[in-house]
């Protein structure tokens, strides 16, 4: 079947399948399709309630999951409208933005110019998701050990932008934007509210200059939108669930959730690609 970035054989494409939810298409909707919708609906509402606990995963939960019924490029599609707005809404959820925009700015550009440069890895990269899971879980396994990382203020005028770029590569190419940023933002040691604020405001950077890059390569359609809108829905319903569970979380404690989130989404991304 002919999808929104090209043929998808063996399955249906997934915006044939939301256009049907959103009243687009005039034929009924049989088991198959139902049975698909359910399955995304649970992955974003999943996906949120990992973002909403601990200030990151949507898109490497979601992304991981939806991987094993559309192809990649649908599927960062699908996240660009459920990470904008929750994102956006974790962003402005916090402490005033102005000084922490200053702090980071230079790896916003980097995120920025990264993302841009290394557009075209999103359609050529084969095997990313699992060289992004063994990142991952790598990660995850330092944290979980509690190794230190700690970036000097001196240090952060040049090393920002370069921890953006890298982040941006990655993005690109795997449609996730966890790695460095996540590490980086963590070195700087910032409160738990700073750090969830400041993961809110790179994963938005990156999701908007993603989107420039899906656009350009023609992968932005109306069924891409429309679906994506939609898939907002349970995101934001598992935002909002995961957020009340952080409230009653100790700092530690949503330190190794943090952690522990990356490595069972570095594992699956790793046994889903081997």
């Amino acid at each position: 079947m002919s999808s929104a970035f090209g043929e998808d054989e063996g399955s249906a494409s997934i915006f044939h399948i939301f256009a049907i939810a959103g009243g687009w298409h005039t034929a009924a909707m049989d088991a198959y399709f139902a049975t698909h919708i359910v399955y995304v609906a649970v992955v974003f509402l999943l996906a949120g309630m990992v973002k909403g606990a601990t200030g990151m995963g949507l898109p490497t939960v979601a992304m991981g999951l939806l991987g094993l019924v559309m192809a990649p490029m649908e599927a960062a599609a699908l996240l660009v409208v459920p990470s904008l707005l929750t994102n956006g809404w974790q962003v402005l959820s916090g402490r005033p933005l102005y000084p922490l925009w200053l702090r980071l700015r230079g790896m916003m550009a980097g995120i920025c110019l990264g993302t841009l440069a290394g557009g075209a890895l999103l359609l050529q990269t084969q095997g990313g998701g699992v060289v992004l899971g063994l990142a991952l879980v790598l990660y995850g396994l330092l944290g979980l050990g509690e190794v230190a990382w700690s970036v000097p203020a001196r240090q952060e005028p040049w090393l920002a932008p370069l921890m953006g770029a890298a982040t941006g590569v990655l993005t690109a190419a795997t449609g996730v934007f966890v790695l460095p940023a996540v590490p980086y933002l963590q070195a700087l040691e910032l409160d738990q509210e700073e750090l969830v604020q400041a993961m809110g405001l790179s994963f938005s950077v990156s999701t908007l200059a993603l989107a420039v890059v899906l656009a350009a390569h023609d992968a932005w359609q109306p069924a891409a939108a429309g679906a994506s809108f939609l898939a907002q829905l349970p995101a934001l319903a598992g935002l909002l669930l995961g957020q009340r569970l952080r409230r009653h979380l100790q700092p530690r404690v949503f330190r190794r959730c943090l952690f522990l989130v990356l490595l069972l989404v570095g594992a699956h991304l790793v046994l889903a690609g081997a």
